[in-house]
């Protein structure tokens, strides 16, 4: 993998404004009935990676403004919860994906942001003014590179021990990192499950 410096990799100078795919309606993404939407572009590229492909920039299509309508019209859907911004790298793709998150956070202010990012919750502290406006506009963070070394099959919406699902506007409060209140890794209810059979 990767590791930048700070505010080394810039939106402006990397992302070319594609996607690699949009998935409405899936449940495997984050919490509840979502929308995801995966852009194109990652240079962490983590050993392991299941979406090599996404490292590219110009991988997949160009993000369209008859996209982006489909997008709302999907959010608008009394049973979706929210939207998921995956890839590649969210936060290289300031320029597509942080006018529609601020879009729904306009239109659509009952529904959430879920976002993965290849940075952590501190190199991000550390970044460019996009990264930090868009970070501003998430609700749920899962921060951090894929490491094959702590890849952990029974963790919630992660691969790997390191990565952590946070809680971005408690933890912008806070000045410190605030886990999701929800989490419940698999590890936990399989410990759980055991005790409970010991009785």
């Amino acid at each position: 993998m990767n590791n930048p410096k700070p505010q080394e990799w810039r939106a402006e100078d990397l992302s070319q404004g594609y996607i690699a795919d949009y998935k409405p309606l899936n449940f495997v993404d984050g919490e509840g009935v979502r929308n995801s939407l995966y852009v194109s572009g990652c240079p962490f590229q983590c050993e392991g990676c299941y979406n090599e492909a996404t490292w590219n920039f110009r991988f997949g299509t160009p993000y369209t403004p008859e996209l982006e309508e489909r997008i709302m019209a999907d959010m608008a859907l009394s049973y979706v919860q929210g939207l998921t911004l995956l890839g590649g790298e969210p936060f290289l793709n300031t320029g597509t994906v942080l006018p529609l998150v601020k879009r729904i956070k306009s239109e659509l202010p009952d529904k959430d942001i879920w976002s993965w990012t290849g940075y952590t919750w501190d190199e991000l502290m550390l970044e460019t003014p996009d990264k930090l406006e868009l970070l501003a506009h998430i609700d749920i963070l899962v921060d951090g590179r894929f490491d094959l070394s702590k890849k952990n099959l029974l963790l919630q919406f992660r691969g790997s021990s390191n990565q952590r699902i946070i809680d971005v506007q408690k933890s912008l409060k806070a000045g410190e990192v605030v886990i999701w209140e929800k989490l419940n890794d698999g590890d936990q209810v399989v410990e759980q499950f055991h005790k409970e059979k010991l009785i």
